[in-house]
Protein backbone atom coordinates (compact mmCIF):
# COMPACT_ATOMS: atom_id res chain seq x y z
CA UNK A 1 0.00 0.00 0.00
CA UNK A 2 1.25 3.49 -0.89
CA UNK A 3 0.84 6.31 1.62
CA UNK A 4 1.99 9.93 1.49
CA UNK A 5 2.65 12.31 4.37
CA UNK A 6 4.36 15.69 4.56
CA UNK A 7 7.12 17.10 6.68
CA UNK A 8 9.66 19.92 6.32
CA UNK A 9 13.40 20.55 6.43
CA UNK A 10 15.58 23.65 6.69
CA UNK A 11 17.94 25.09 4.12
CA UNK A 12 19.81 27.97 5.68
CA UNK A 13 17.37 29.87 7.89
CA UNK A 14 14.30 29.00 5.79
CA UNK A 15 12.32 25.81 5.58
CA UNK A 16 10.98 23.84 2.64
CA UNK A 17 8.36 21.10 2.40
CA UNK A 18 9.30 17.46 1.98
CA UNK A 19 6.86 14.76 0.92
CA UNK A 20 7.28 11.27 2.38
CA UNK A 21 6.17 8.50 0.01
CA UNK A 22 5.93 5.13 1.73
CA UNK A 23 5.38 1.77 0.04
CA UNK A 24 4.42 -1.06 2.43
CA UNK A 25 4.05 -4.58 1.03
CA UNK A 26 4.36 -8.18 2.05
CA UNK A 27 7.81 -9.68 1.86
CA UNK A 28 10.96 -10.16 3.84
CA UNK A 29 11.30 -7.51 6.58
CA UNK A 30 13.20 -4.57 5.15
CA UNK A 31 13.38 -0.81 5.72
CA UNK A 32 14.97 1.44 3.11
CA UNK A 33 15.00 5.23 2.73
CA UNK A 34 15.98 6.98 -0.52
CA UNK A 35 16.01 10.65 -1.52
CA UNK A 36 19.47 11.74 -0.27
CA UNK A 37 18.99 11.13 3.47
CA UNK A 38 21.91 11.82 5.79
CA UNK A 39 23.24 9.41 8.42
CA UNK A 40 20.81 10.68 11.10
CA UNK A 41 17.80 9.97 8.86
CA UNK A 42 19.09 6.53 7.91
CA UNK A 43 19.45 5.74 11.61
CA UNK A 44 15.80 6.68 12.21
CA UNK A 45 14.77 3.07 11.49
CA UNK A 46 15.93 1.98 14.96
CA UNK A 47 14.16 4.88 16.72
CA UNK A 48 10.93 4.41 14.78
CA UNK A 49 10.70 0.65 15.44
CA UNK A 50 11.70 0.95 19.11
CA UNK A 51 9.39 3.92 19.71
CA UNK A 52 6.40 2.23 18.09
CA UNK A 53 7.00 -1.00 20.02
CA UNK A 54 7.30 0.78 23.37
CA UNK A 55 4.13 2.73 22.57
CA UNK A 56 2.14 -0.48 22.30
CA UNK A 57 1.67 -0.54 18.52
CA UNK A 58 4.71 -2.23 16.91
CA UNK A 59 5.23 -2.11 13.17
CA UNK A 60 4.61 -5.58 11.64
CA UNK A 61 7.48 -7.33 9.80
CA UNK A 62 6.95 -6.07 6.22
CA UNK A 63 8.97 -4.63 3.36
CA UNK A 64 8.98 -0.85 3.72
CA UNK A 65 10.41 1.55 1.13
CA UNK A 66 10.39 5.31 1.68
CA UNK A 67 11.21 8.13 -0.74
CA UNK A 68 11.89 11.71 0.39
CA UNK A 69 10.96 14.26 -2.29
CA UNK A 70 12.37 16.41 -3.75
CA UNK A 71 14.92 13.66 -4.18
CA UNK A 72 17.73 15.92 -5.44
CA UNK A 73 18.07 17.90 -2.18
CA UNK A 74 20.19 16.59 0.68
CA UNK A 75 17.98 15.89 3.73
CA UNK A 76 19.53 16.38 7.16
CA UNK A 77 18.46 15.99 10.77
CA UNK A 78 15.89 14.00 12.70
CA UNK A 79 12.86 16.26 12.27
CA UNK A 80 11.31 13.95 9.62
CA UNK A 81 10.92 10.91 11.86
CA UNK A 82 7.36 11.72 12.95
CA UNK A 83 6.28 11.96 9.30
CA UNK A 84 8.08 8.69 8.51
CA UNK A 85 6.21 6.94 11.31
CA UNK A 86 2.85 8.42 10.24
CA UNK A 87 3.42 7.22 6.67
CA UNK A 88 4.37 3.71 7.84
CA UNK A 89 1.36 3.53 10.18
CA UNK A 90 -0.99 4.65 7.40
CA UNK A 91 0.55 2.09 5.03
CA UNK A 92 0.03 -0.63 7.65
CA UNK A 93 -3.60 0.41 8.17
CA UNK A 94 -3.15 1.78 11.73
CA UNK A 95 -4.29 5.24 10.63
CA UNK A 96 -7.52 5.34 8.65
CA UNK A 97 -7.81 8.98 7.57
CA UNK A 98 -6.42 11.25 4.88
CA UNK A 99 -3.14 12.93 5.93
CA UNK A 100 -2.54 15.14 2.90
CA UNK A 101 -3.67 18.28 4.78
CA UNK A 102 -1.19 17.66 7.58
CA UNK A 103 2.51 18.15 8.28
CA UNK A 104 4.49 16.16 10.86
CA UNK A 105 7.72 17.44 12.46
CA UNK A 106 9.60 15.79 15.30
CA UNK A 107 12.19 13.29 16.48
CA UNK A 108 11.15 9.95 18.01
CA UNK A 109 12.82 8.54 21.10
CA UNK A 110 13.07 4.85 22.00
CA UNK A 111 10.37 5.39 24.64
CA UNK A 112 7.93 6.79 22.09
CA UNK A 113 8.24 10.43 23.21
CA UNK A 114 8.54 13.18 20.60
CA UNK A 115 11.68 15.22 21.15
CA UNK A 116 12.16 18.89 20.17
CA UNK A 117 14.18 19.71 17.06
CA UNK A 118 16.06 22.71 15.74
CA UNK A 119 14.67 25.04 13.09
CA UNK A 120 11.04 24.22 13.80
CA UNK A 121 9.85 27.79 13.17
CA UNK A 122 11.18 27.91 9.63
CA UNK A 123 9.77 24.45 8.93
CA UNK A 124 6.35 25.36 10.34
CA UNK A 125 6.18 28.51 8.22
CA UNK A 126 7.15 26.49 5.13
CA UNK A 127 4.41 23.95 5.86
CA UNK A 128 1.80 26.67 6.32
CA UNK A 129 2.91 28.39 3.11
CA UNK A 130 2.57 25.04 1.29
CA UNK A 131 -1.08 24.85 2.32
CA UNK A 132 -0.92 22.38 5.23
CA UNK A 133 -3.63 23.36 7.69
CA UNK A 134 -2.82 20.92 10.52
CA UNK A 135 0.80 20.93 11.68
CA UNK A 136 2.11 18.62 14.38
CA UNK A 137 5.31 19.56 16.23
CA UNK A 138 7.01 18.33 19.41
CA UNK A 139 5.32 19.65 22.54
CA UNK A 140 8.62 21.27 23.54
CA UNK A 141 8.59 23.33 20.33
CA UNK A 142 4.92 24.39 20.49
CA UNK A 143 5.41 27.99 21.67
CA UNK A 144 8.11 28.57 19.09
CA UNK A 145 6.07 27.00 16.28
CA UNK A 146 2.89 28.87 17.24
CA UNK A 147 4.46 32.06 15.91
CA UNK A 148 3.41 30.70 12.50
CA UNK A 149 -0.28 30.59 13.53
CA UNK A 150 -2.63 32.22 11.05
CA UNK A 151 -6.23 31.90 9.92
CA UNK A 152 -7.00 28.31 8.99
CA UNK A 153 -3.69 26.92 10.29
CA UNK A 154 -3.77 24.80 13.46
CA UNK A 155 -0.57 23.82 15.24
CA UNK A 156 -0.52 20.96 17.75
CA UNK A 157 2.08 20.01 20.32
CA UNK A 158 2.62 16.22 20.34
CA UNK A 159 4.14 14.73 23.52
CA UNK A 160 4.34 11.09 22.32
CA UNK A 161 3.27 8.58 19.66
CA UNK A 162 0.22 7.45 21.63
CA UNK A 163 -1.16 11.01 21.75
CA UNK A 164 -0.67 11.44 18.01
CA UNK A 165 -2.52 8.21 17.22
CA UNK A 166 -5.30 9.16 19.62
CA UNK A 167 -5.79 12.45 17.79
CA UNK A 168 -5.58 11.06 14.25
CA UNK A 169 -8.03 8.24 15.02
CA UNK A 170 -10.44 10.56 16.84
CA UNK A 171 -10.12 8.98 20.30
CA UNK A 172 -8.42 11.86 22.15
CA UNK A 173 -8.13 15.06 20.07
CA UNK A 174 -5.24 17.38 20.88
CA UNK A 175 -5.81 21.07 21.55
CA UNK A 176 -4.18 23.38 18.99
CA UNK A 177 -2.08 26.37 20.01
CA UNK A 178 -4.22 29.28 21.14
CA UNK A 179 -2.56 31.76 18.77
CA UNK A 180 0.56 33.69 17.93
CA UNK A 181 2.42 34.43 21.19
CA UNK A 182 4.06 37.54 19.70
CA UNK A 183 1.33 39.83 21.04
CA UNK A 184 1.46 38.17 24.47
CA UNK A 185 5.21 38.53 25.00
CA UNK A 186 6.68 41.44 26.88
CA UNK A 187 9.82 43.10 25.60
CA UNK A 188 12.94 42.29 27.56
CA UNK A 189 13.77 45.07 30.01
CA UNK A 190 17.45 45.74 30.61
CA UNK A 191 19.14 47.73 33.32
CA UNK A 192 21.75 49.06 30.88
CA UNK A 193 21.22 52.70 29.95
CA UNK A 194 23.22 55.52 28.40
CA UNK A 195 22.53 57.63 31.48
CA UNK A 196 25.06 55.45 33.32
CA UNK A 197 27.92 56.47 30.99
CA UNK A 198 29.91 59.38 32.35
CA UNK A 199 31.51 61.87 29.99
CA UNK A 200 32.55 60.70 26.51
CA UNK A 201 30.19 63.11 24.76
CA UNK A 202 31.88 62.74 21.35
CA UNK A 203 31.65 58.95 21.59
CA UNK A 204 27.97 59.15 22.56
CA UNK A 205 27.31 61.42 19.61
CA UNK A 206 29.07 58.92 17.35
CA UNK A 207 27.03 56.02 18.77
CA UNK A 208 23.79 57.93 18.22
CA UNK A 209 24.81 58.65 14.63
CA UNK A 210 25.71 55.00 14.07
CA UNK A 211 22.35 53.86 15.45
CA UNK A 212 20.41 56.35 13.33
CA UNK A 213 22.06 55.30 10.09
CA UNK A 214 23.01 51.68 10.76
CA UNK A 215 26.71 52.52 10.45
CA UNK A 216 29.64 50.39 11.58
CA UNK A 217 31.74 52.06 14.26
CA UNK A 218 35.23 51.67 15.74
CA UNK A 219 36.08 52.83 19.29
CA UNK A 220 39.76 53.39 20.09
CA UNK A 221 40.98 54.22 23.56
CA UNK A 222 42.99 53.09 26.60
CA UNK A 223 41.66 50.47 29.04
CA UNK A 224 38.84 51.73 31.24
CA UNK A 225 37.70 54.53 28.94
CA UNK A 226 34.23 52.98 28.53
CA UNK A 227 34.42 51.31 25.10
CA UNK A 228 32.70 48.07 26.12
CA UNK A 229 30.23 49.91 28.32
CA UNK A 230 29.07 52.07 25.40
CA UNK A 231 28.89 49.13 22.99
CA UNK A 232 26.71 47.05 25.32
CA UNK A 233 24.24 49.92 25.58
CA UNK A 234 23.89 50.43 21.84
CA UNK A 235 20.82 48.11 21.54
CA UNK A 236 18.97 50.38 24.01
CA UNK A 237 18.96 53.25 21.49
CA UNK A 238 18.32 51.23 18.34
CA UNK A 239 14.80 51.34 16.84
CA UNK A 240 12.47 48.59 17.99
CA UNK A 241 12.35 45.60 15.68
CA UNK A 242 9.40 45.22 13.36
CA UNK A 243 7.54 41.89 13.35
CA UNK A 244 9.25 40.91 10.08
CA UNK A 245 12.72 41.69 11.47
CA UNK A 246 11.96 39.78 14.67
CA UNK A 247 10.70 36.79 12.66
CA UNK A 248 13.93 36.67 10.62
CA UNK A 249 16.07 36.81 13.77
CA UNK A 250 13.94 34.14 15.46
CA UNK A 251 14.28 31.72 12.53
CA UNK A 252 18.07 31.97 12.68
CA UNK A 253 18.14 31.40 16.44
CA UNK A 254 15.76 28.48 15.94
CA UNK A 255 18.20 26.87 13.46
CA UNK A 256 20.95 27.28 16.05
CA UNK A 257 18.81 25.66 18.76
CA UNK A 258 18.87 28.78 20.93
CA UNK A 259 15.13 29.11 21.62
CA UNK A 260 13.17 27.68 24.54
CA UNK A 261 9.82 28.08 26.30
CA UNK A 262 11.05 31.19 28.10
CA UNK A 263 12.32 32.83 24.90
CA UNK A 264 10.19 31.49 22.02
CA UNK A 265 10.53 34.68 20.03
CA UNK A 266 13.32 37.28 19.67
CA UNK A 267 11.88 40.68 20.58
CA UNK A 268 15.02 42.61 21.46
CA UNK A 269 17.67 43.32 18.87
CA UNK A 270 20.39 40.65 19.17
CA UNK A 271 23.70 41.62 20.73
CA UNK A 272 26.51 39.17 20.05
CA UNK A 273 29.92 39.61 21.64
CA UNK A 274 32.12 36.65 20.62
CA UNK A 275 35.53 36.07 22.22
CA UNK A 276 38.50 36.86 20.02
CA UNK A 277 39.71 33.24 20.15
CA UNK A 278 36.78 31.86 18.14
CA UNK A 279 37.34 30.19 14.78
CA UNK A 280 36.39 31.59 11.40
CA UNK A 281 33.58 29.03 11.07
CA UNK A 282 32.15 30.08 14.45
CA UNK A 283 32.24 33.75 13.44
CA UNK A 284 31.09 33.56 9.82
CA UNK A 285 29.25 30.23 9.88
CA UNK A 286 30.13 26.79 8.60
CA UNK A 287 30.94 23.31 9.81
CA UNK A 288 30.40 19.93 8.17
CA UNK A 289 26.68 20.58 8.45
CA UNK A 290 26.59 24.36 7.83
CA UNK A 291 25.20 26.25 10.80
CA UNK A 292 24.79 30.00 11.38
CA UNK A 293 27.77 31.87 12.79
CA UNK A 294 27.91 34.89 15.08
CA UNK A 295 27.34 37.31 12.21
CA UNK A 296 24.03 35.61 11.37
CA UNK A 297 22.99 35.36 15.01
CA UNK A 298 23.53 39.15 15.12
CA UNK A 299 21.17 39.65 12.13
CA UNK A 300 19.10 42.84 12.63
CA UNK A 301 21.18 43.56 15.72
CA UNK A 302 24.73 44.30 16.87
CA UNK A 303 27.98 42.36 16.47
CA UNK A 304 30.51 43.60 19.03
CA UNK A 305 34.15 42.72 18.37
CA UNK A 306 36.08 43.67 21.50
CA UNK A 307 39.89 43.74 21.29
CA UNK A 308 39.67 43.81 17.49
CA UNK A 309 43.38 43.22 16.70
CA UNK A 310 43.33 40.05 18.81
CA UNK A 311 40.94 38.31 16.41
CA UNK A 312 42.45 35.92 13.91
CA UNK A 313 43.33 37.66 10.66
CA UNK A 314 41.44 35.14 8.51
CA UNK A 315 38.36 35.61 10.71
CA UNK A 316 38.38 39.38 10.25
CA UNK A 317 38.98 39.12 6.51
CA UNK A 318 36.05 36.69 6.33
CA UNK A 319 33.78 39.53 7.46
CA UNK A 320 34.52 41.75 4.47
CA UNK A 321 32.03 40.18 2.07
CA UNK A 322 29.11 39.75 4.53
CA UNK A 323 29.45 43.40 5.64
CA UNK A 324 28.90 44.53 2.06
CA UNK A 325 26.36 41.94 0.86
CA UNK A 326 24.37 41.49 4.12
CA UNK A 327 24.34 37.72 3.52
CA UNK A 328 26.89 34.94 3.92
CA UNK A 329 26.99 31.92 1.62
CA UNK A 330 28.58 28.70 2.88
CA UNK A 331 29.50 26.16 0.22
CA UNK A 332 30.11 22.52 1.01
CA UNK A 333 30.25 19.34 -1.07
CA UNK A 334 26.63 18.61 -0.10
CA UNK A 335 25.38 21.97 -1.33
CA UNK A 336 25.23 25.69 -0.68
CA UNK A 337 23.53 27.44 2.23
CA UNK A 338 22.86 31.18 2.55
CA UNK A 339 22.20 32.92 5.87
CA UNK A 340 21.21 36.59 6.28
CA UNK A 341 23.77 38.70 8.12
CA UNK A 342 22.61 42.31 8.19
CA UNK A 343 24.18 43.62 11.37
CA UNK A 344 25.75 46.72 12.86
CA UNK A 345 29.39 46.07 13.64
CA UNK A 346 30.87 47.76 16.70
CA UNK A 347 34.61 47.30 17.17
CA UNK A 348 36.71 48.29 20.16
CA UNK A 349 40.47 48.26 20.52
CA UNK A 350 43.39 49.70 22.42
CA UNK A 351 45.82 51.93 20.48
CA UNK A 352 48.66 49.49 21.29
CA UNK A 353 49.26 46.21 23.07
CA UNK A 354 49.80 47.80 26.49
CA UNK A 355 46.89 50.15 25.80
CA UNK A 356 48.47 53.50 26.69
CA UNK A 357 49.86 54.82 23.42
CA UNK A 358 48.94 58.53 23.30
CA UNK A 359 47.42 58.38 26.79
CA UNK A 360 47.41 61.47 29.01
CA UNK A 361 47.74 59.51 32.25
CA UNK A 362 49.35 56.17 31.48
CA UNK A 363 52.83 55.52 30.10
CA UNK A 364 53.15 53.42 26.97
CA UNK A 365 55.80 50.70 27.23
CA UNK A 366 55.55 49.57 23.59
CA UNK A 367 58.22 50.14 20.98
CA UNK A 368 57.24 51.85 17.72
CA UNK A 369 57.68 48.63 15.79
CA UNK A 370 55.42 46.83 18.29
CA UNK A 371 52.76 49.52 17.89
CA UNK A 372 52.90 49.25 14.10
CA UNK A 373 52.72 45.46 14.28
CA UNK A 374 49.74 45.61 16.62
CA UNK A 375 47.80 48.10 14.48
CA UNK A 376 48.65 46.28 11.24
CA UNK A 377 46.54 43.33 12.42
CA UNK A 378 43.55 45.38 11.25
CA UNK A 379 43.83 45.64 7.46
CA UNK A 380 43.07 48.68 5.32
CA UNK A 381 40.15 47.00 3.51
CA UNK A 382 38.61 46.18 6.89
CA UNK A 383 38.99 49.78 8.07
CA UNK A 384 37.40 50.97 4.83
CA UNK A 385 34.24 49.12 5.82
CA UNK A 386 33.91 51.03 9.11
CA UNK A 387 31.94 54.26 8.68
CA UNK A 388 32.71 55.95 12.00
CA UNK A 389 35.92 55.98 14.01
CA UNK A 390 36.04 57.73 17.38
CA UNK A 391 38.79 58.17 19.94
CA UNK A 392 37.88 57.77 23.61
CA UNK A 393 40.32 59.37 26.06
CA UNK A 394 40.48 58.58 29.78
CA UNK A 395 37.90 60.28 31.96
CA UNK A 396 38.98 63.14 34.17
CA UNK A 397 38.33 63.17 37.92
CA UNK A 398 35.66 65.83 37.45
CA UNK A 399 33.78 63.59 34.98
CA UNK A 400 34.06 60.54 37.24
CA UNK A 401 32.77 62.38 40.33
CA UNK A 402 29.95 64.17 38.49
CA UNK A 403 26.72 62.77 39.97
CA UNK A 404 24.45 64.44 37.41
CA UNK A 405 22.81 61.67 35.31
CA UNK A 406 23.52 61.78 31.61
CA UNK A 407 20.90 61.71 28.86
CA UNK A 408 18.90 58.45 29.08
CA UNK A 409 18.62 55.90 26.30
CA UNK A 410 14.88 56.55 25.83
CA UNK A 411 15.49 60.17 24.79
CA UNK A 412 18.29 59.22 22.41
CA UNK A 413 16.17 56.42 20.94
CA UNK A 414 13.41 58.90 20.06
CA UNK A 415 15.85 60.95 17.97
CA UNK A 416 17.21 57.79 16.37
CA UNK A 417 13.74 56.53 15.45
CA UNK A 418 12.78 59.93 14.03
CA UNK A 419 15.91 59.94 11.83
CA UNK A 420 15.23 56.36 10.68
CA UNK A 421 11.62 57.19 9.81
CA UNK A 422 12.83 60.17 7.79
CA UNK A 423 15.28 58.05 5.80
CA UNK A 424 12.67 55.34 5.22
CA UNK A 425 10.22 57.95 3.98
CA UNK A 426 12.89 59.11 1.55
CA UNK A 427 13.43 55.56 0.26
CA UNK A 428 9.70 54.88 0.11
CA UNK A 429 8.89 57.98 -1.95
CA UNK A 430 11.81 57.17 -4.24
CA UNK A 431 10.08 53.87 -5.04
CA UNK A 432 12.22 51.33 -3.14
CA UNK A 433 10.22 48.23 -2.25
CA UNK A 434 12.39 47.19 0.71
CA UNK A 435 12.42 50.64 2.31
CA UNK A 436 11.36 49.25 5.71
CA UNK A 437 14.76 47.58 6.22
CA UNK A 438 16.79 50.18 4.36
CA UNK A 439 19.08 52.58 6.18
CA UNK A 440 21.58 55.24 5.21
CA UNK A 441 24.55 52.90 5.63
CA UNK A 442 23.11 50.64 2.92
CA UNK A 443 22.78 53.34 0.25
CA UNK A 444 24.21 52.40 -3.13
CA UNK A 445 25.66 54.59 -5.88
CA UNK A 446 22.37 55.78 -7.37
CA UNK A 447 20.97 56.57 -3.93
CA UNK A 448 24.10 58.48 -2.94
CA UNK A 449 23.78 60.53 -6.10
CA UNK A 450 20.11 61.29 -5.40
CA UNK A 451 20.15 61.89 -1.64
CA UNK A 452 23.73 63.05 -0.93
CA UNK A 453 24.34 65.56 -3.72
CA UNK A 454 26.82 68.26 -2.62
CA UNK A 455 26.55 71.96 -3.32
CA UNK A 456 29.57 74.05 -4.30
CA UNK A 457 30.53 74.81 -0.69
CA UNK A 458 30.46 71.13 0.29
CA UNK A 459 32.41 70.12 -2.80
CA UNK A 460 35.12 72.60 -1.80
CA UNK A 461 35.29 70.94 1.63
CA UNK A 462 35.79 67.51 0.05
CA UNK A 463 38.47 68.86 -2.29
CA UNK A 464 40.40 70.13 0.73
CA UNK A 465 39.94 66.77 2.48
CA UNK A 466 41.26 64.87 -0.54
CA UNK A 467 44.24 67.23 -0.73
CA UNK A 468 45.23 66.43 2.86
CA UNK A 469 43.99 62.84 3.35
CA UNK A 470 44.40 60.03 0.85
CA UNK A 471 40.81 58.75 0.95
CA UNK A 472 39.67 55.68 -0.95
CA UNK A 473 36.50 55.71 -3.03
CA UNK A 474 34.81 53.53 -0.42
CA UNK A 475 35.82 55.93 2.38
CA UNK A 476 34.44 58.86 0.38
CA UNK A 477 31.08 57.14 0.00
CA UNK A 478 30.98 56.33 3.70
CA UNK A 479 31.62 59.97 4.60
CA UNK A 480 28.62 60.93 2.48
CA UNK A 481 26.44 58.32 4.19
CA UNK A 482 27.41 59.54 7.66
CA UNK A 483 26.84 63.16 6.63
CA UNK A 484 23.37 62.19 5.40
CA UNK A 485 22.60 60.63 8.80
CA UNK A 486 23.89 63.71 10.66
CA UNK A 487 21.58 65.88 8.54
CA UNK A 488 18.64 63.59 9.33
CA UNK A 489 19.33 63.83 13.07
CA UNK A 490 19.14 67.62 13.04
CA UNK A 491 16.15 67.87 10.68
CA UNK A 492 13.11 69.50 12.30
CA UNK A 493 9.54 68.56 11.29
CA UNK A 494 8.06 71.27 9.12
CA UNK A 495 11.45 72.41 7.83
CA UNK A 496 11.30 73.34 4.16
CA UNK A 497 13.10 70.70 2.06
CA UNK A 498 16.11 71.96 0.14
CA UNK A 499 15.56 71.45 -3.57
CA UNK A 500 13.05 68.66 -2.97
CA UNK A 501 15.36 66.39 -0.93
CA UNK A 502 13.38 64.89 1.95
CA UNK A 503 15.26 65.73 5.13
CA UNK A 504 17.12 68.61 3.49
CA UNK A 505 20.38 68.70 1.58
CA UNK A 506 23.65 67.91 3.35
CA UNK A 507 25.22 71.04 4.80
CA UNK A 508 28.84 72.02 5.26
CA UNK A 509 28.94 71.37 9.01
CA UNK A 510 27.39 67.90 8.50
CA UNK A 511 30.14 67.03 6.05
CA UNK A 512 32.91 68.39 8.28
CA UNK A 513 31.64 66.41 11.27
CA UNK A 514 31.43 63.26 9.13
CA UNK A 515 35.05 63.77 8.03
CA UNK A 516 36.13 64.11 11.68
CA UNK A 517 34.41 60.78 12.39
CA UNK A 518 36.39 59.12 9.59
CA UNK A 519 39.95 60.35 10.13
CA UNK A 520 41.44 58.12 12.83
CA UNK A 521 42.74 55.55 10.38
CA UNK A 522 45.02 58.27 8.99
CA UNK A 523 46.29 59.05 12.50
CA UNK A 524 46.98 55.48 13.64
CA UNK A 525 47.49 53.64 10.37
Amino acid sequence: MLSVTYTAAVLGADGYEVSVECQVKRGLPDFEIVGLPDAAIRESEKRIFAGSENSGLPIPPTEISINLAPADLKKEGTAMELALLAAVYQGCGFINRDLTDMCFIGEISFSGEIRPVRGVLGMTIAAADAGRHHIFVPAGNLREASVACRDGVFIYGVPDITSLLGHLNGRAPLEPASGNPYEQLENFVTSDDFSQVKGQFRAKRAMETAAAGGHNILLIGPPGSGKSMLAKRLPTILPRMSYEEALEATKIHSCAGMLNDEIPFILRRPFRSPHHSLSTAALVGGGKVPSPGEISLAHNGVLFLDELPEFRKDSLEGLRQPIEDKVVTITRASGRVTYPSSFMMVCAMNPCRCGYYGSRNGTCTCKKTEIRTYLSKVSGPMLDRIDIQVEMPELSLAELTNMQPAEPSAVIRERVETARELSQRRFREAGYKDYSVKNNAAMQTDELRAFCALDEECRQVMENVFAKINLSARAYDRILRVARTLRDLEYKPGETPDEGVIGGRIKKHNLMEAVQMRALDRKYW
